[in-house]
């Protein structure tokens, strides 16, 4: 109990680490929860974009140029990092899910950082973090984490009970999402799967005291704003001015170039790839696993 009011604006984000669209979107992400801070409750929900009884590939390498070149294809429109080289499929969004997940026990800062490190193994590295093994890997070196505590709660039932719940809520999209069509290059219309539809990813709700909105795709931040006013119309000014480019980076650890669009700040270490540079506190780059041998 804390004895502040809860905020009037739920945000709910359906997500998956190892969706392209969604590590595209993390520069508005990120700058649509600075703009509303503590006005807003956000809930992320794990959607699984790579489910446990998928059949695997008959031709493994095949399947990672294919993904690849459309991870490249997303890449082009967000201007995001991307590999050389994805050298694997995810297995299954599970194990990364869950550890996700269960990083939010350990508060927000850990448990942005997690899902961040999560989303870099593919989409700098190449590499999916799809195990326990590669998950522990790519989490060395996150401040203020608990590995042994993280990978007992992922392990639990209770973080794999609302990992479940998330997977359903995702396959039960609102009404007027599904059979949405519009502009390129990623409108949301839901997709259809085998037993019905599931959100496509990211997806935004925004509920308040006058309603709901569904923001689905690729969108701008002006378009997320919009949706958060129109169902909570009391929200404060977003606040005026640009970010300290340095401060910001102190704070994510990295960041890519829409983030920063009049460069990095000085002190930052630039991991290249062939969509543009990861840039690197510093203090991340002195552990991050992207800068070792694979």
């Amino acid at each position: 109990m804390t004895g502040r009011p809860e905020p009037a604006l739920e945000v709910v984000e359906f997500t998956d680490p190892f969706c392209p669209w969604a590590w595209g979107s993390e520069p508005v992400l990120r700058a649509l929860r600075r703009s509303l801070g503590g006005a807003a409750a956000h809930r992320r929900v794990f959607g699984i974009l790579f489910d446990e009884d998928e059949e695997p590939a008959p031709d493994p390498d095949a399947e990672a140029a294919w993904y690849g070149e459309f991870v490249t294809r997303v890449s082009g429109h967000t201007g995001a990092p991307r590999p050389a080289r994805l050298r694997w499929v995810a297995a299954s969004s599970w194990p990364a899910s869950l550890a996700a997940a269960a990083a939010e026990a350990q508060g927000p800062r850990v448990a942005e950082r997690v899902l961040r490190r999560l989303r870099e193994s593919m989409f700098v590295r190449g590499e999916p973090a799809d195990t326990t093994e590669r998950i522990a890997a790519a989490l060395r070196g996150v401040p203020g984490l608990d590995a042994v505590a993280l990978a007992g709660a992922a392990a639990s039932a209770p973080v794999r009970e609302r990992v479940a719940r998330d997977r359903a809520e995702t396959r039960a999209p609102r009404p007027e999402v599904v059979g949405l069509h519009g502009p390129g290059p990623h409108p949301g219309g839901a997709k259809e799967i085998a037993d019905g539809h599931r959100y496509a990813l990211p997806t935004l709700l925004f509920r308040g005291p006058a309603g709901c909105r569904v923001v689905p795709g690729w969108r701008p931040a002006a378009e997320y704003l919009a949706a958060a006013r129109a169902v909570c119309p009391q929200l404060p000014a977003a606040p005026v001015g640009r970010p300290d480019p340095a401060e910001l980076l102190r704070r994510h650890r990295s960041m890519t170039a829409p983030e920063l669009p009049d460069g990095p700040p000085p002190g930052a270490v630039a991991v290249e790839t062939p969509g543009g540079p990861l840039h690197l506190s510093p203090e991340e780059a002195a552990v991050s696993p992207l800068l070792s041998a694979s």
